[in-house]
């Protein structure tokens, strides 16, 4: 594909350091890890406050609505894992164009992108809409849950598509070295979410009182102004790449095949990875009203501590990705180290917080005792896995980056069904409660996490040059 011209754009990054000494170059290169995952790392938070803040809103509504608003959640993930593939692949291909500086086919990447994720998710948010009541109806959940759960659902999946081009517009940025602006968006998105949530849910400042529902919709509305500014950006151009022009706008399945190759896999992986969460929710339903409630406010509460891993493996997904495509794996190699390196620090700090504080965090949610006890628990065992999921993050991103999304497909969906699985021996077997389900993870996520610690090195260390070309054919 012909380079094409876009007019004045941000001048991208060089995604290498070369010829300098080597403490100079580790440094430097630590220097474009933190830039890359700090941001995401924020965006992550803040996305993840969002729904926080609007749980501890709802939560004001009583057991029953963060039970049924977390059961909705669970559906909603899971949904949109669907059309992750685009998102993996268009960012892997746009950090390798990038990196190879062919800013040309880096912005059709871009623009394919989000032509494919409108084209899929719209059949999908009208078949969600259509069977919301019949979803929720797989957990068993009391009627009074389930109702709010199937209302709360319709909402999200009428507009998800608003929500997958966040996503993937911010992942073609992330792509190109941009990881500041998805996060100044969503953060913006933010303060808009807790002010219209909370004026629809509880009725104020003259608008409606929409209860639950009104959780949904403020959310929906602060995204869709996230992505009007997302696009404006990347309008004008970042990094060299553009979504302005004539070309990349009909949908071509050459390009859609070149994206789905990598990211159907990946796409596959978090399908797989949200099922095996779906199904341990349904396993933690089976316990009743309270267990539940305290596992939705536990994973929600432990999902900020995943945030420097999720941030640090994106980091190394596009700076692996960009080695590749300027043929300097070796660079890729150390970014990848140094980010396993702070991503096992970070999350050891928060696992160390959330196991001392745990009960002051459930606090947060409910007053109810039974709820922080049982919560509390739960909290304190996961919270000794995270220096292990540390490493499975940056360890699948860098293979990501090298197009292997195959081996995160299989070894990370083997894990978590194993988990489900012992969860489920345990529940019928010794009892236990949330603490044995979570459990679980202690035994699986040390065997992931270095399977693909020592996949990543292989592969690397193997043929650098052939792994470039192999992936670029």
């Amino acid at each position: 594909m012909a380079n094409e011209s876009y007019g004045p754009a941000d001048p991208v990054q060089a995604p290498l350091v070369t010829e300098l000494p080597a403490d100079d170059q580790s440094l430097s290169v630590q220097r474009r890890v933190f830039n890359m995952a700090w941001p995401v790392i924020s965006e992550n938070f803040l996305q993840t406050m969002l729904g926080i803040v609007d749980m501890l809103m709802v939560a004001r509504l009583g057991a029953a609505a963060i039970a049924g608003v977390g059961s909705a959640q669970q559906v909603m993930f899971f949904l949109i894992s669907a059309l992750s593939a685009l998102s993996v692949g268009s960012s892997v291909l746009v950090a390798q164009a990038v990196g190879a500086r062919k800013f040309g086919d880096a912005s059709i990447f871009a623009r394919q992108s989000l032509v494919w994720s409108v084209c899929f998710s719209i059949p999908l948010a009208i078949a969600g809409y259509l069977a919301s009541g019949a979803i929720m109806s797989v957990f068993g959940l009391e009627p009074e849950v389930a109702k709010i759960g199937t209302e709360y659902l319709q909402v999200t999946m009428a507009t998800v598509v608003v929500l997958i081009l966040l996503f993937i517009g911010g992942g073609a940025l992330r792509g190109a070295g941009d990881s500041r602006t998805p996060m100044q968006v969503t953060a913006l998105a933010n303060v808009v979410n807790v002010v219209l949530s909370y004026a629809l849910i509880f009725g104020a400042w003259g608008f409606p009182e929409m209860g639950v529902v009104g959780s949904a919709w403020g959310t929906f509305y602060s995204r869709a102004l996230a992505v009007v500014l997302l696009f404006a950006v990347m309008w004008k151009g970042r990094g060299g790449v553009s979504i302005r022009g004539r070309l990349g706008w009909f949908p071509q399945f050459r390009v859609a095949r070149s994206v789905l190759n990598i990211g159907i896999p990946a796409a596959l992986e978090q399908m797989l990875t949200m099922g095996g969460f779906f199904v341990l929710t349904i396993l933690v339903a089976r316990l009743g009203t309270i267990t539940l409630a305290a596992h939705r406010i536990a994973f929600n509460a432990l999902s900020l501590s995943f945030l420097p891993g999720i941030g640090f493996g994106v980091a190394a997904t596009a700076l692996v990705g960009q080695s590749l495509g300027a043929r300097r794996l070796d660079e890729g190699h150390l970014a990848t180290r140094i980010a396993t390196f702070w991503s096992v620090m970070w999350m050891s700090g928060m696992g160390a917080l959330i196991f001392i504080f745990a009960p002051q965090i459930i606090s947060l949610y409910s007053t109810d005792p039974e709820v922080i006890a049982v919560g509390t628990a739960g909290m304190r065992v996961v919270a000794l896995a995270q220096p292990f999921w540390g490493v499975l993050f940056v360890q699948s991103g860098a293979l990501r980056g090298l197009g292997n999304t195959r081996l995160p497909l299989r070894v990370n969906t083997v894990g978590i069904w194993a988990a489900v699985t012992i969860s489920w021996i345990l529940i019928e077997t010794v009892g236990g409660g949330l603490a044995a389900v979570w459990g679980a993870f202690l035994i699986t996520a040390p065997i992931t996490s270095t399977l693909l610690w020592w996949r990543f090195r292989q592969e690397v260390k193997a043929e650098p040059v052939a792994v470039a070309l192999s992936a670029a054919d």
